[in-house]
């Protein structure tokens, strides 16, 4: 099979990272309103999760086994971890949407999955990172390379940041630093966005079927 331009994957990282960098934009919440912009961020996630599903299942990556290279470890588990953190970026866009949550609930709801979400890129950037220093060694030598995992990286500490401003507050129900939330988010999702772009095409990949 030769795909031509991006990566399968790469499609819904671009377009989620374009929706969760416009949410993130306070001008455009003002401009479309809180359910709209909520809903922007959703939609972004299910794009990530999308993507993420790709990564890891549909793209010809074999499960490793014990014939398998060290690299190949890292690399499989960098691809189902960021596709947890995916899922729970589905979790807490998708119940921003409710409206009413108590700080309780936005803490358990929202606040929570969005930081193990983080966490979990952030896990996934570091095992990428690994598979980047050999990459001769992997199922698809294109499927890793120092730019895109180390935009990744930058990017889900970002995102990390972008968490902890985001926390809210028990007594006011505000956001610890709002403008920490969301250039956090922005900056992360630039960080991504270009992660996508310079990821390279698959080349041939063997039929395992």
């Amino acid at each position: 099979m030769n795909v031509q331009g991006l990566r399968r994957e790469s499609w819904g990282f671009v377009v989620g990272s374009l929706l969760f960098g416009l949410a993130a934009v306070p001008a455009y919440g003002h401009w479309v309103g809180i359910d709209v912009d909520n809903v922007t961020y959703f939609v972004g996630s299910l794009f990530f999760t999308a993507s993420g599903f790709i990564a890891l299942r549909l793209s010809g990556r074999p499960v490793p086994g014990s014939e398998s290279e060290k690299v190949e470890h890292f690399d499989w588990w960098a691809a189902a971890v960021q596709f947890v953190g995916t899922v729970l970026f589905n979790v807490s866009t998708g119940v921003a949407l409710v409206a009413g949550l108590t700080a309780a609930q936005a803490d358990k709801w929202v606040w929570r999955p969005d930081v193990f979400g983080s966490a979990a890129f952030l896990v996934a950037s570091a095992l990428a990172v690994v598979a980047t220093t050999e990459t001769d060694k992997l199922w698809d030598p294109h499927a890793r390379n120092w730019r895109s995992t180390w935009s990744n990286m930058v990017g889900s500490i970002a995102f990390g940041i972008s968490a902890v401003g985001a926390f809210v507050r028990p007594a006011t129900g505000d956001p610890e630093n709002a403008s920490m939330a969301n250039l956090g988010t922005l900056a992360g999702a630039v960080c991504f966005l270009a992660a996508a772009l310079l990821m390279r095409p698959l080349g041939r990949v063997p039929n395992n079927s």
